[in-house]
């Protein structure tokens, strides 16, 4: 067993990579991106204060300066090859940070730059090249400077310091959002919590549920009960669970009907104000609807999954054997055919986890979940790719530790399997 745990979590090593690989390379070819995205608005802008020369309220003919578009590039990291952003990105190529730029006086070889309170760096042109030096005169550790551009008017240099540093998720660093402009881990963290909580109710309800209903369904087959529940079943599954969860707030949170329960969000606002008892009732008055939207797109498979498996395995010739012997019908099902039959479900216990676990774009937008789902939906909107590789990473861990608990659950319920 503890061979075959070390052989699976090896695999998953390159299929981390691989996911992560392709992932990253659909991001830096689909149009539209972050950079894209912000020179447009910077053309809108310059045409509605009449700069930039634009013609006819043409925005394309809108001219931004090339210093301007020589710095997005850096802000997004478009100044390196596409290969190169991967490695950065991975944690094992260096990044500039601590950038701050130093403006040169008129004929001057040499400028002073506040870094902080207590430090002071002098940055010294030397023929075209620029050096970073403390003010004893000895080189500053670890500083880096690079022209920029030279100013206009002045012919001054203009000139960018910084550090060269790894990092990257392999030293545990997701990046920075674009939109929020913090780290990405910490708005996961903050909302991770969130997501996992509907996730892991949903989850434990299902298997919960379904899983006597189908035996209850295989145990009377082609009885009323059984026709009426597949109806019923088969309708939920073929509703998406966002779906659900709109008409769920049409019907029963305040809009033409009844007003049963919020709007959605995951408390109330005054929740931290309540009593014990009333922060019981409220979690649960915003738990019931999202769960209910969360569990029905898994209800009518594992439902049918169980009833399917279990009368198949009705069929076989060991239970006619157990009845022969005298065994009781109860204890036929539930001591014998029964565990075999979930042997159907354990396997897909790690994806649905996964599912859950990671949230769900749809339906936390529905319901307004602050979750990590609705991060990561509004991090594709606004085409915050460092939250969506981000979320990506999680997702993909999440799902391979998941894999691996399906095989620990086969094995557990299933006596003839053995890892080896």
């Amino acid at each position: 067993m503890t061979t075959y745990i070390i052989r699976r979590l090896l695999l998953m090593i390159p299929t981390f990579f691989g996911i992560t690989i392709l992932v990253f390379s659909i991001l830096q070819m689909v149009p539209g991106g972050p950079y894209e995205q912000e020179l447009l608005r910077i053309r809108s802008q310059m045409m509605l204060t009449g700069e930039g020369g634009g013609g006819g309220g043409d925005m394309a003919m809108v001219e931004i300066p090339e210093e301007a578009k020589v710095r997005l590039k850096e802000f997004y990291g478009l100044n390196y090859p596409a290969p190169v952003r991967y490695l950065i990105w991975l944690g094992v190529w260096p990044k500039e940070i601590d950038n701050h730029e130093v403006a040169f006086e008129l004929g001057a070889t040499e400028s002073i730059f506040k870094l902080k309170k207590t430090e002071s760096l002098l940055v010294r042109a030397e023929d075209e090249e620029f050096a970073v030096y403390n003010m004893d005169g000895t080189a500053a550790d670890k500083w880096h400077a690079r022209l920029l551009s030279y100013d206009d008017v002045t012919g001054a240099p203009n000139v960018k310091i910084y550090k060269r540093r790894l990092r990257g998720i392999l030293l545990g660093n997701l990046g920075v959002s674009y939109k929020y402009a913090e780290p990405v881990w910490t708005l996961i963290k903050e909302r991770i919590h969130i997501s996992a909580y509907f996730g892991l109710i949903s989850f434990f309800l299902s298997y919960l549920v379904c899983i006597p209903l189908g035996i209850a369904k295989a145990l009377r087959h082609g009885s009323k009960f059984d026709t009426i529940s597949s109806v019923i079943v088969f309708v939920g599954y073929s509703t998406p669970g966002w779906i659900l969860g709109a008409l769920l707030l049409v019907y029963f949170g305040g809009g033409s009907f009844w007003d049963v329960f919020p709007l959605g969000e995951f408390r109330s606002e005054y929740f931290e104000y309540m009593n014990f008892f009333e922060k019981i009732v409220d979690q649960l008055h915003h738990t019931i609807l999202p769960v209910i939207a969360y569990m029905v797109a898994a209800f009518a498979t594992l439902t049918v999954l169980m009833k399917n498996s279990l009368l198949e395995n009705l069929s076989q010739d060991y239970v006619r054997t157990a009845f022969a012997k005298g065994l009781s019908e109860k204890r036929v099902v539930f001591f014998h055919t029964v565990r075999n039959s979930l042997i159907p479900i354990a396997t897909g216990i790690g994806g649905l986890l996964g599912v859950w676990l990671a949230g769900s774009y749809l339906i936390e937008k529905v319901f307004n979940i602050q979750g990590i789902g609705l991060l990561s939906y509004m991090a594709v909107i606004n085409r915050d790719y460092p939250i969506v590789m981000g979320f990506m990473v999680i997702g993909t861990v999440i799902r391979l530790l998941g894999n691996l608990t399906s095989d620990m659950c086969y094995a557990a319920i299933d006596p003839r399997i053995r890892f080896k």
